[in-house]
């Protein structure tokens, strides 16, 4: 039984026709998953802190909640709409990480949040989905309008947020937005020359942070050589893994959430390991991977540049989020705290994630030109 006729030309009915139904499903799971780790990792965390136990899943169902809606209703937008809510989106984070920069309190040596009343904000998270269409937008307009400068337009965004970002600072994001416009850039058909530069720009950016920034040096030196340092959190990670084995201890029945101090954000896959063993852990990989796959698959022969680098930044900002935690925490990458897409608890990091979701949604859209101009036709009506 359908959901919809194809007879109806209603908006909701040609979204249903046209949108990746089976990304939508797989994108589903993964949220109930990430409620599944919630309940399972955040109580030891709010009761250390004297909080009620469910705290963060509450506040977590809240997100979900905003985010799901999110989600639906970027997914139903045309693709014109989608350049224009990633324009606002950008220009927006950039004066949030501006007011940032000036007022937000420092927390852990950085100043990276917002306080809004109960909630913190992080703006470097809506800037990755919002940077990302903002600079496919550019380069595919520097093909199509002879003149256009829409690689020094880029280039130079690019330098505007790199510079918000090393002045929080937040060296691990810098790294994500660095890898992601590099790989769009150069699908843009970005010269040899450009290439070399750009990678030799990124080496020495490196360098010059382990020489120069002493927790980028001990973060590094500790990875490399874990007796010259503290390496507490990444060595209860292991251990959690370890005692966790095939199937896990069960439910509730881990240790690492208590002794841990981000188990349910940056350390939630090593929770997971304990709980609930090695085989849900490869399913959440596994998911990861296919869900990335599956976006570039969708794009593979698509005519419009546009579409083709946002959807392929997007994806690729997904799945490289996702192996940097999930590297860190099964010790293959120095420690950088960074959430799990829609698993780590995380208001900022769950919108973010599922305004760029959304995003995919509507630019990956199938089917009869008839059922996409129906689309854009009804949008026209509203």
């Amino acid at each position: 039984m359908t959901v919809f006729s194809r007879t109806d030309t209603s908006l909701l009915s040609n979204w249903w026709w046209t949108v990746d139904r089976r990304m939508l499903m797989m994108l589903g799971l993964l949220i109930g998953l990430g409620i599944l780790m919630t309940l399972s990792a955040s109580p030891a965390i709010a009761e250390k802190l004297g909080l009620d136990p469910f705290h963060f899943v509450k506040r977590q169902m809240f997100f979900i909640c905003l985010g799901g809606v999110m989600m639906f209703s970027i997914s139903l937008l045309p693709i014109i709409w989608i350049r224009r809510l990633g324009v606002g989106l950008f220009l927006i984070s950039l004066v949030l990480l501006a007011l940032t920069m000036a007022i937000a309190p420092e927390a852990k040596g950085a100043r990276r949040w917002l306080r809004l009343g109960s909630f913190t904000l992080q703006a470097s998270e809506f800037l990755k989905p919002a940077f990302i269409v903002f600079t496919a937008w550019m380069f595919a307009e520097t093909q199509k309008t002879p003149g256009f400068k829409g690689w020094t337009i880029s280039l130079l965004s690019y330098g505007i947020v790199v510079f918000f970002l090393i002045n929080q600072p937040d060296f691990g994001q810098t790294i994500l937005i660095t890898i992601v416009w590099g790989t769009q850039f150069f699908m843009a058909g970005l010269p040899m020359i450009w290439v070399m530069g750009l990678a030799g720009f990124g080496i020495a950016g490196i360098l010059s942070a382990y020489l120069f920034l002493p927790h980028v040096t001990s973060r590094i030196d500790r990875f490399i050589s874990p007796e010259t340092g503290d390496t507490y959190q990444v060595d209860t990670a292991m251990n959690a893994f370890r005692s966790g084995g095939l199937f896990g201890r069960g439910p509730g029945e881990g240790a690492v959430k208590k002794i841990l101090p981000d188990a349910h954000t940056d350390f939630i896959f090593a929770v997971t390991g304990e709980e609930f063993g090695i085989v849900l852990c490869l399913v959440l990989i596994v998911l990861f991977a296919v869900i990335v796959v599956r976006g570039l698959m969708r794009i593979m022969k698509e005519s419009d540049l546009f579409i083709f680098l946002a959807v392929s930044g997007l994806m690729i900002q997904f799945g490289v989020q996702a192996f940097i935690n999930l590297g860190v925490n099964l010790s293959l990458l120095p420690s950088k705290g960074m959430t799990l897409p829609f698993i780590s608890y995380g208001g900022s990091s769950f919108l973010s994630t599922a305004i760029a979701m959304g995003m995919v949604l509507s630019l990956t859209r199938r089917g009869s030109r008839d059922n996409l101009e129906n689309l854009n036709s009804a949008w026209r009506q509203i």
